[in-house]
């Protein structure tokens, strides 16, 4: 099984606290980089087709991702590596300042053939890249299947309806949709989540994931919705969260074909939710973007259900 993902990297800058004679911390990150880098912690075979400057920046995040085993195809060097300057709150949650520029012109490497794709965030809306993603994508899916994340930054998608257009027709080209209430809040501010994941699930998705922060996750399939609670834990930061979630799903879901994931049953769909909730768990557990690897993703659910009362 064979994973493309198409997108942004990102270097997440966190300042040094006022006052402070520390650096400020680089961490490698971008939303389509975390997911790629999250498939190849847990051993999957998964190609990043981005954009890196030949700056040190972007050498940081080209080698973080080959460690990981993620092959980087590079579709141009921008004049410098995109940047986004991270600030925390009390709770660890992260607000982003972005000097990024989106220009991808081509598509993936000749012969490249995978079984899935996926798309989201800046790369997928933000012109003029966004267009060889959506052509890239339209191409792919004839063979793969596909997901998206919107993953929305407010700051760079421009005119409220049509930043939503360009979200919907990612929607419609995608077997699995997900986003965080936050994506929703700004897309859609008068709806509810489930309203929203109910219409995006008629685009075409057979398969539509929110998730809420510490109120858990819901996941809307063609026969059945089910929630999940968040596991418990003490959080660093909630950096790469989101991504470590969608790596969780698109891991246990490999393999489904398109017609499966439309047969998902209530059983199925809170096995999923639960995997991709441990993910996100150890990633905030720990600063930056850093997901687990097969072992800590096991003994993060073997924990929870031993919490839970599921083990056996």
């Amino acid at each position: 099984m064979s994973f493309l993902v198409i997108g942004e990297c990102v270097a997440d800058i966190v300042p040094a606290p006022a006052g402070s004679a520390a650096a400020d911390r680089v961490h490698p990150g971008g939303s389509p980089a975390n997911v790629a880098h999250g498939l190849g912690r847990l051993g999957r075979d998964v190609t990043l087709l981005t954009q890196l400057a030949d700056d040190d920046t972007g050498r940081l995040i080209e080698a973080h991702l080959r460690d990981a085993g993620v092959r980087v195809e590079v579709g141009g060097r921008p004049p410098r590596t995109p940047s986004a300057v991270v600030g925390l709150d009390a709770h660890g949650g992260a607000t982003y300042r972005f000097d990024i520029a989106w220009t991808l012109t081509g598509g993936a490497p000749a012969g490249l053939a995978p079984d899935h794709v996926h798309i989201g965030s800046i790369a997928a809306v933000t012109a003029p890249g966004a267009a060889a993603v959506l052509a890239e994508t339209e191409r792919l899916r004839a063979r793969a299947t596909v997901s998206y994340d919107p993953n929305v930054r407010p700051a760079l998608m421009g005119e409220h309806g049509a930043a939503v257009a360009r979200v919907e027709r990612c929607v419609a080209l995608s077997d699995l949709a997900k986003a965080s209430d936050e994506d929703l809040a700004w897309l859609y501010p008068d709806e509810e989540p489930h309203t929203v994941a109910a219409r995006w699930l008629g685009l075409g998705p057979a398969l539509v994931l929110v998730t809420r922060g510490a109120a858990g996750s819901f996941a809307l399939g063609r026969k059945h919705l089910v929630e999940a609670a968040a596991l418990p834990v003490a959080v660093a930061d909630t950096v790469g969260a989101g991504d470590s979630f969608m790596s969780a799903v698109l891991d246990a879901l490999a393999g489904q074909g398109r017609d499966a994931l439309g047969t998902l049953d209530a059983e199925d769909l809170d096995g999923l939710l639960r995997r991709a909730s441990a993910a996100a768990a150890v990633t905030v557990s720990r600063g930056g973007s850093w997901p687990p690897d097969r072992d800590e993703l096991e003994a993060a659910l073997r924990e929870e259900a031993l919490r839970s009362g599921r083990a056996r």
